[in-house]
């Protein structure tokens, strides 16, 4: 069945995305751009971070006319941990002053090892902060000096234990796919990082982004890219040496000990609505994504002047563009989707979406339905990408 033949999904007569009851903040400031790193941020300028707050507050204020409550909030980066606990206190006062976290709320924020002393980290829970990802990619030396990161496996690990002091939900970030990295390698980086118990653990295989130094320097041969099997292996281990650990896996690159799954995360992933600010940062508000310009100086300079400037995507699909985005998202979780609410929510039926496809993607061993769930097999999130394409896009 071609995509023109496929079941058009219908516009329930509830909006499928709801109110928004999470807010995402960007802080786009880092002490140096690792080779790999393609996200929106700014190194070596922090003399703009003053200037980023200045309007960082102007633009919640157009935003948010009124005071709003959210169920989680969520501080991302670049590496907002960087800023200065006294720029901290500003952060968070300028968001805490027109968005609320209810009683029990997840209130997150992304930190670099380095950054977290004493006085950082009493800002944190002075703020409410009760959720820390912490970016350690590796607890191996050459590992870490190849990914241009500034710690050491010693120095992450005193992070990660002083933080679970102060603030127990503590999330460790790993990438696999290192070049040079052996399976063996990883495995130590997964143990290491076991041995510190944290609630959460996020493993990404290293990616070669166009505009990165990584991906120049692989064009060049000065980098050479993990085969393709080796990596496949890497995150096969991963699926078994977590869970065995008591960190199940939830979502194809994240796992949790039960009850610390990241809830704002959730929320991406359950196609619901969204507020965010700052410098490329996305909403997803009345069905209707929107991007703000990936510049910080432009960011800043515009909003300072109080511009309302075009932002730099608006995105509205149709209602079975969206339903097909909700269903790959969906299916990035364990778990996978509930087919009977998803029908109720979007007006198409999940194993409708993808078309012919379905009965192949079956038939594969990648897909699976059971008990009203329609879920990827173990085998299926190893080739996530290649499966989850048919639900946005079937031939």
């Amino acid at each position: 069945m071609s995509r023109s033949e496929s079941p058009r999904a219908v516009e329930p007569a509830i909006a499928p995305w709801g109110p928004p009851r999470a807010a995402y903040v960007h802080v786009p400031f880092c002490r140096h751009r690792c080779g790999y790193c393609d996200f929106t941020l700014i190194a070596g300028r922090d003399d703009l971070i003053d200037r980023y707050l200045d309007a960082l507050a102007l633009e919640i204020e157009r935003e948010l006319p009124g005071p709003v409550e959210v169920d989680t909030l969520f501080f991302g980066g670049g590496t907002p941990s960087h800023l200065s606990p006294d720029q901290l206190a500003r952060l968070f006062g300028i968001v805490g002053s027109r968005i609320s976290l209810v009683p029990e709320g997840e209130c997150s924020i992304e930190a670099n090892p380095l950054d977290l002393d004493n006085e950082r980290l009493a800002a944190l829970v002075q703020a409410g902060v009760n959720r820390v990802s912490i970016g350690v990619q590796s607890f191996q030396p050459g590992e870490l000096r190849l990914l241009e990161r500034d710690h050491t496996g010693i120095e992450a690990r005193d992070a990660v234990r002083r933080v679970r002091r102060a603030i127990p939900n503590v999330g460790v970030d790993l990438i696999f796919g290192t070049p040079g990295q052996s399976l063996a390698d990883w495995s130590a980086s997964l143990e290491a990082c076991l041995a510190l118990e944290p609630a959460h653990v996020s493993t990404y295989g290293l990616t070669f982004e166009k505009g990165t130094s990584f991906w120049s320097r692989r064009e060049r041969g000065a980098l050479r890219q993990s085969p393709e099997d080796l990596e496949r292996e890497m995150y096969e281990l991963a699926m078994e040496q977590l869970p065995a650990a008591g960190v199940p896996q939830y979502e194809i690159s994240n796992f949790a000990r039960p009850g610390f799954e990241c809830r704002h995360n959730e929320t991406y992933w359950d196609a619901r609505s969204c507020w965010a600010f700052g410098p490329g940062a996305a909403s997803y508000l009345g069905g209707v994504r929107r991007q703000n310009h990936r510049s910080t100086t432009t960011w800043i300079a515009r909003t300072l002047t109080r511009e309302v400037a075009p932002p730099a995507l608006v995105e509205e699909l149709s209602p079975e563009d969206r339903a097909r985005e909700a269903a790959m998202l969906g299916l990035r979780r364990t778990r996978g989707i509930d087919s009977a609410a998803f029908e109720r929510r979007f007006g198409a039926a999940p194993r409708s979406l993808a078309g012919a496809a379905f009965e192949r993607l079956v038939s594969a061993g990648w897909l699976e339905e059971s008990s009203g769930w329609l879920r990827l097999t173990r085998e299926g999130r190893c080739v996530a990408d290649t499966v989850l394409m048919e639900f946005l896009s079937p031939l």
